[in-house]
């Protein structure tokens, strides 16, 4: 089993910058995968940032150049950083980790708005 704790949502204006926190604890150590989904009001969850056991990242195209992915593996933590914030960025984020079973967060909500 893996718990995921999420924290730093909030209220940002357009343009401002976010960072999310999601520390993991358990049996992480069959983890190949972990990243975030965001789910917008009214729309399905979409993948938002990906980073493999490898390294190698994977983004939305809609938050290449503004969302950055990375991991602090002493901390067993994984952030995303978001700049540049748009009104289509609210939404619910959740982090994941994945080991072939799927770990979520509990989710933070994400508002930018004026």
């Amino acid at each position: 089993q893996v718990q995921l704790v999420e924290s730093g949502g909030g209220l940002v204006q357009p343009g401002g910058s976010l960072r999310l926190s999601c520390a993991a604890s358990g049996s992480i150590a069959s983890i190949n995968a972990m990243g975030w989904y965001r789910q917008p009001p009214g729309n399905q969850r979409e993948l938002v940032a990906l980073m493999l056991s490898t390294g190698t990242t994977n983004y939305a195209d809609s938050v290449k150049g503004r969302f950055t992915i990375s991991r602090d593996s002493a901390k067993n933590t994984v952030y995303l950083q978001m700049g540049g914030l748009k009104p289509e960025d609210t939404a619910v984020y959740y982090c994941f980790y994945r080991s072939g079973v799927t770990y979520w967060g509990q989710g933070t909500q994400v508002t930018v708005s004026s």
